[in-house]
């Protein structure tokens, strides 16, 4: 071998090598930007260290063979380029999937300890009473007709307390593991409200509330199922009865926009805390002054009609108004 030749081949190598160089360094430098940009610069690479190189072997005498290594190599980049750029964005798409599902998996394991940790202080409270109570009646401690006739109603009232409690964890398990099954149709809101409000009306008077209705004529139509609406929109209006004032008014609106349905409950309950806005609706959450923070249920109501007006196309968000404030659900109109 001549050393032009020796020469020739030393510098296709050293012309190599710093391409390689550069691009090691620009990945270095760019390994916390956009992942299609580096696998866009890792693709080039090698293609511009083999051109750089037989550039640099022939000692730069565009050749008729140089001419044909060039164009091949151009193909090889018009296609490997954009193939790259695709392959990048996909698995940036696919990271920021999996970075969300493993967000979401940890949230829910933190809402499923929450809630153990709820549950076992909320079932422990009524399950210390009746077995203090049946335990009182089964030692003779109390004997008397009026306070046995007592002691039984206090612990159907737990027991029932209980049941409840039990029953929402069973629907919140299957609204989770995604197995509730609803019967969806056309569903006269007008109805649902009616329903619901009659269901509260007794408990309202009770605590000197004024629950009131306004909205659009009879016969507005949404797309829903009714039994379960009822139970949601009974759940808020519960909800405000207990936390307003005596004397104020809850009120019921109902009106259609865009397509949609929407309901809206407001009160006098003062407000929620900021803190606590974007959080009324996970399962077993409580606030300093959540809304069912009363001691009754187990913090699952709001989490279960999320879910259910999520097994129905619905949505349901809240915000503070005036003294009060505004649950909304919307549904898609019929």
């Amino acid at each position: 071998m001549t050393s032009s030749a020796a020469s020739s081949i030393v510098i296709g190598l050293l012309g190599s090598l710093a391409v390689v160089g550069v691009g090691a360094f620009a990945l270095y430098a760019l390994r916390r930007r956009a992942l299609t940009l580096s696998i866009v610069l890792l693709t080039l690479v090698p293609p511009v260290a083999i051109i750089v190189g037989v550039v640099g072997t022939s000692q730069f005498m565009f050749t008729a063979e140089l001419r044909r290594t060039a164009l091949v190599w151009l193909a090889v980049t018009v296609v490997s380029v954009p193939s790259a750029v695709l392959l990048g964005r996909s698995i940036a798409r696919r990271s920021v999937w999996e970075r969300e599902a493993l967000e979401r998996e940890r949230s829910a394991e933190r809402s499923r300890r929450e809630l153990l940790a709820w549950l076992s202080h909320d079932l422990r409270t009524p399950l210390a009473g009746v077995q203090a109570m049946t335990e009182a009646l089964e030692d003779g401690v109390v004997s008397s007709p009026d306070d046995v006739k007592q002691y039984a109603q206090l612990i159907r009232i737990e027991t029932m307390r209980l049941a409840s409690m039990v029953g929402d964890l069973f629907e919140m398990s299957q609204i989770n593991a995604g197995t509730l099954m609803l019967d969806v149709g056309p569903v006269t809101v007008d109805d649902v409200v009616r329903t619901a409000v009659d269901g509260v009306r007794a408990m309202a008077e009770k605590h000197g509330v004024t629950v009131e209705v306004d909205g659009q004529p009879h016969g507005t139509l949404a797309v829903g199922a009714a039994p379960e609406l009822v139970r949601v929109l009974r759940n808020l209006l519960a909800n405000a009865v207990r936390h307003t004032p005596e004397g104020e008014v809850v009120r019921v609106t109902l009106g259609s926009d865009a397509g949609e349905v929407w309901l809206r409950v407001g009160d006098a309950c003062g407000g929620i805390p900021d803190v606590d806005l974007t959080k009324v609706f996970d399962m077993g959450y409580r606030g300093t002054d959540a809304r069912e923070s009363d001691g009754q249920g187990a913090g699952m109501g709001l989490a279960i009609a999320r879910g259910l007006l999520d097994a129905q196309a619905g949505r349901i968000a809240v915000r503070n108004r005036d003294q009060g404030c505004e649950f909304e659900i919307r549904l898609p109109a019929a």
